[in-house]
Order: structure tokens, then C-alpha cells, then sequence
């Protein structure tokens, strides 16, 4: 074991902690120990310089990861797999011959009146696996003590967790990509230019804000931070979320007539859109409910984090979608839809377990399997800022 006399760190670090002198520069090279993959077998005591060291404590890293993607995930089924939406048109109303009798003439009520149904099919599912190998006798010289074992056993299928959930995330965020790019392409067509008008479906909150302040020319960096902004970005989404509830034909792209009250409806917001919206208005207002976002899910972006956490990062897509549509765009601060435009279905995640009886270990396959579809003919609305 390597030790240090660091006492010629101490006393000048105890001056500068009480004030007795200035904040000066410190070399912590002899103090901070940032670890080695392996240390090598002269690492001996200090008494008798011939023992070797032992490890006397063991640190498990094992952090179960909860995932962050919004809550789309819907109900399995064990036999069949295509998923099936039955839809009835609404009927057209009629004349009421109640109050249209006339003498000697007949009322017919024997005529069929037909329901319009129609149906919709889903038969894509996707499925990937991660296989871990368990050795039963080689790990054990590595441990003191079963319950160590155990540990370093639980930590490898830990990561194992990890990995399927990050992936399943990532599924369910490209599930809500596609439906935000198709509804961007649908208001804007190929090749647009985003940032010159403003659609129903697919809203530029920084166009219409530009527009309804006459003479503004409020930028995106500027937006995210600007408290007019926010309360105006916060009044059109809330106008949204009460108009979606009425049936109509405005939000979804098939046209048809649709409505979404609140309780079927999923709000996802870019953090740092809601961060700004809390920090910026909720800080400086008395009645905060007044200018309060819709209650929402959070994600601290819609594909990746980039490399530097910049909002132009966090708050794109890039994306061919399912149709085959290409979309580029940035500034996408939220989108809102109806439960049954999207969704996880026929979750299916199992372990099959392979021993091998000559080499003494274990294969264990984790499996997972799901299908994630898309109804454009449901409620979806995308606010963006270009």
C-alpha cells in the first residue's frame, strides 16, 4: 500500500480554509487516488515489506436505472399478434317526423340504417436481446465470501437492466419522433421553410408570438429565456389542451372527427422548455396558477443529448420516418396527443437460461420484444419555437 505524508498540504490548506491567506493553487496529485485497473504484486505492508495487501472492503457499483421516456406502454397479450382499432363513424342527423305529420300520410320505421365501422390493423414488432455467461467456479478466487459472489453476480445482471431499459426508452422516444415528424411534414410539406408561418397541428409558438407583437423579432436563443414569451408559449399550449377536448377535425392528420379530454391525454415537454417556464414566471408570480404549464411529462430531449447540451441539440429530431419522410428540424419544445395515438404494445420481455455442462457455466439470453405503432387518424399536436 503506497502512503503519503501530505502534511505540507494540510497546513496550507488549513491557513486558506480560516482566512489566514489567499486561495492558492493546490496539487492534489499526492491526496486524491483516482484508482488503478489492476495494481501490480509489490504492493506490500509497511512493517514486515514482505506481505502482500488484501482488499478489505469491495464496493458493488449497482444503480437500478428507472428509465425517462414518457408512459406509453399498453396492455400484452399472450396469443395473436396483430393489433386491431375498431372505429364507428359518427352517424348524420336526421329530420324528426314528429313534428312533421300530415293527414292520411304514412311514417315509415322500417327502414335498415347501416353503421359505418371500419378497422385498422398493426403487425410490426421489433425485438432485440442481451446475453450474459455466469461461470460457477472460476469468479469464486476473486471473492472472500458468498455474499460477495452474490454481489458481483447481482451487479453483472444490474447492468444487464440497464441495458434493456435505456434501449426501451430509446424505442418508445423514436415512437413519438416519427409521429412529431410526420405531423411536422404533414402541416409543411418537403423542404419548408419552417420558421415563415405557423400550421394547427404543427405550431411555431415563435412565429405567432412574432406576429401577434408587431415589429418583434424575438430569436430562438431569446425565446427560452424570455418571460413574455413563456407566458404566451404557456397560453397557447393551455388553449390547446381545452380545445383538443372538442370534437373536431383540426388535430390529427386522417381528418377525422376526434376529440381528447384531459384524462386521455399525454403532455410531453422538453425540460428545458418547462425548467424555464417554472424558473422564469412561477418565480416572480404571485398566483402562479395562472401562468402554470399543463401538468407533464418530461424529457431532456427528443433524440440525444448531443455533445454539449445545447438547446438546438436537445430539442431536435432527425429522422426518416416510417412513411419514408425525411425531417431535420429544431426548437421542438412539446407535443401533445391523444393515449390512443401512440403506443407500446404486447410487451414481451423473458430470460431463457443455456447450461453448458463441460465448461461449467450458464448463458442466460434476455429477450425482449414489443410493437410500437403509430394511428394518424388520433389527436397529435407538436409547439415548436423557429
Amino acid at each position: 500500500m503506497k502512503v503519503e505524508q501530505i502534511y505540507s498540504l494540510v497546513n496550507p490548506a488549513i491557513q486558506s480554509v480560516v482566512g489566514e491567506t489567499a486561495i492558492l493553487q493546490e496539487d492534489l496529485s499526492n491526496l486524491v487516488d483516482v484508482g488503478t485497473a489492476i495494481f501490480n504484486a509489490n504492493s506490500y505492508d509497511h512493517f514486515v515489506k514482505a506481505l502482500v495487501d488484501r482488499i478489505g472492503k469491495t464496493i458493488f457499483v449497482i444503480r437500478k436505472y428507472t428509465g425517462s421516456a414518457p408512459s406509453v406502454l399498453m396492455d400484452a397479450w399472450e396469443y395473436g399478434a396483430v393489433l386491431q382499432k375498431i372505429r364507428a363513424k359518427m352517424p348524420e342527423a336526421t329530420e324528426n317526423e314528429s313534428w312533421q305529420l300530415d293527414d292520411g300520410v304514412s311514417v315509415d320505421q322500417d327502414v335498415f340504417y347501416k353503421p359505418e365501422v371500419s378497422a385498422k390493423f398493426w403487425n410490426k414488432r421489433t425485438t432485440f436481446e442481451v446475453d450474459r455467461s455466469i461461470a460457477d467456479l472460476q469468479v469464486k478466487s476473486a471473492f472472500s465470501s458468498p455474499e460477495e459472489l452474490n454481489r458481483f453476480v447481482e451487479m453483472l445482471y444490474n447492468e444487464v437492466d440497464k441495458t434493456m431499459q435505456v434501449s426501451f426508452d430509446a424505442l418508445i422516444m423514436r415512437t413519438i419522433n416519427n409521429f412529431i415528424a410526420e405531423t411536422i411534414y404533414d402541416e409543411y410539406g418537403a423542404g419548408a421553410d419552417y420558421d415563415g408561418d405557423s400550421g394547427v397541428r404543427a405550431v411555431n409558438l415563435l412565429y405567432l408570438y412574432n406576429q401577434a407583437h408587431s415589429g418583434a423579432t424575438l430569436t430562438q436563443a431569446q425565446a427560452i429565456e424570455s418571460p413574455e414569451f413563456l407566458r404566451f408559449a404557456c397560453m397557447k399550449i393551455r388553449k390547446y389542451v381545452g380545445a383538443m377536448a372538442k370534437m373536431s377535425v383540426l388535430f390529427n392528420i386522417g381528418g377525422e372527427r376526434r376529440f381528447t379530454p384531459r384524462e386521455y391525454m399525454h403532455i410531453v415537454m422538453l425540460t428545458e422548455f418547462k425548467a424555464g417556464a417554472d424558473i422564469y414566471l412561477q418565480s416572480t408570480t404571485f398566483h402562479d396558477e395562472l401562468t402554470k404549464l399543463p401538468d407533464a411529462e418530461e424529457v431532456a430531449s427528443w433524440q440525444g443529448l448531443g455533445t454539449d447540451l445545447e438547446f438546438s441539440n436537445l430539442s431536435k429530431i432527425n429522422v426518416k420516418t416510417a412513411e419514408g419522410h425525411e425531417v431535420e428540424l429544431d426548437g421542438i419544445l412539446c407535443c401533445i396527443f391523444d393515449r390512443d395515438a401512440l403506443g407500446v404494445t404486447n410487451y414481451n420481455r423473458r430470460t431463457t437460461v443455456h447450461r453448458n455442462e463441460k465448461a461449467e457455466f450458464t448463458n442466460y439470453f434476455h429477450k425482449q420484444d414489443c410493437g410500437y405503432f403509430n394511428d394518424y387518424d388520433e389527436n397529435f399536436v407538436v409547439f415548436f419555437i423557429k
